[in-house]
């Protein structure tokens, strides 16, 4: 089932003065095609659990429509939007056991107590925690709470499934786990599923497409190696990658790209002031030393087959910035200069007044 959000608007009144108005979500269009695991994703504040409080029913639109396929559901309640919702912190029963809490939808809507039941075995065979039926949430480790929460959700045969940031409370090793187990579960149900999250590593791993947001807006709709390759603005390509890309104080002149006086590639945009991004694996360095741009080693920290080095120069945004070379490249140490040569697909170009991506 396709979701799709037209000129979708929620305008909440600021508590500490009412006459002041915040745009939580501004006009967003958006189309999420059945059966994909879409990844809502944004800094906190930017507008993506409040989209997903509207589709699910729980918040009304200040404006703008919500279609499942072609039925407007914009002032549907909750409960007939065949919606399953997984929230951050589970929402158990604690004093039910785990078949209890899967069922307890299904008694809501009164289904035959035998077809409850076989449901509840089935879903919970499908998030793999059928032999914990018996066991109260307390019992359980909270990637096995998760999955509870999401076994709920789903034996009500929903037509989509919405997750509100359902990994934030696992430490890093579950969270792994489970969104694995998530992206499973999604595949062997084909069920139209929403993901939102801060994480951006989360939402890249998981999701089919990502939806990038900032101050209830789009910034980009796309594939998550396409969205990170090809950054439509400064914004974006600062929130996707880990570590984060490099910004640096550049200028376009004589269809060349500088940092400083140094040339580190070809323009073909006019002369001007502009940032230069360089992903943290965009630096290549070697043995020899060679390359046009400067770097003065700070520190160097050795992550398995890769070196993580923290470096300066003059022109960096920030006082520092950080990049990935092979660990076996020599002479890089704490106190030297080098040089490196950037690669061209993954050094970016954004106007300096509207941080847009120009090349």
């Amino acid at each position: 089932m396709d979701i799709r959000l037209e000129k979708l608007t929620k305008v909440f009144q600021d508590k500490g003065d009412a006459s002041q108005q915040v745009r939580a979500v501004d006009e967003l269009d958006i189309t999420i095609p059945s059966g994909k695991l879409i990844g809502l994703l944004g800094p906190s504040g930017c507008g993506k659990s409040t989209t997903l409080y509207m589709i699910a029913g729980l918040l009304k639109p200040t404006s703008g429509k919500i279609f499942f396929d072609d039925e407007d559901v914009t002032e549907l309640p909750p409960e007939k939007r065949g919606i399953g919702l997984v929230f951050q912190n589970y929402a158990l029963y604690p004093h039910m056991t785990v078949l209890q809490n899967i069922l307890f939808p299904l008694q809501n809507l009164k289904v035959p107590k035998q077809e409850a039941l076989e449901r509840a075995q089935k879903v919970a065979d499908l998030v793999d925690i059928g032999t914990l039926l018996n066991r109260k949430p307390k019992q359980l480790s909270g990637g096995q709470q998760q999955r509870v929460a999401i076994a709920r959700a789903l034996v009500k045969e929903p037509r989509v499934l919405l997750l509100d940031e359902p990994l934030s409370n696992l430490d890093a090793r579950l969270r792994l786990q489970t969104r694995e187990e998530i992206k499973r579960i999604q595949r062997e149900t084909g069920i139209t599923t929403i993901f939102v999250t801060h994480d951006q590593e989360e939402a890249m791993s998981i999701s089919d497409e990502i939806v990038v947001m900032k101050t209830g807006l789009e910034q980009q709709k796309g594939a998550p190696q396409e969205v990170y390759n090809n950054p439509v603005n400064k914004f974006v390509a600062k929130f996707l990658g880990t570590p984060p890309i490099n910004l640096f104080f550049g200028k376009v002149e004589n269809k060349g790209l500088y940092i400083g006086d140094e040339k580190i590639g070809d323009s073909e945009l006019e002369n001007q002031d502009v940032i230069v991004g360089i992903r943290p694996e965009g630096f290549e360095v070697n043995d020899e030393g060679t390359g046009e741009f400067t770097i003065d080693i700070e520190q160097v920290e050795y992550i398995g087959r890769d070196k993580s080095i923290v470096g300066r120069n003059p022109y960096s945004e920030n006082p520092t910035f950080r990049f990935i070379i092979d660990s076996d490249i020599k002479n890089v140490e704490p106190g030297k200069q080098i040089k490196a040569t950037i690669k061209k697909n993954k050094c970016f170009v954004f106007d300096k007044i509207t941080e847009s991506r120009i090349q």
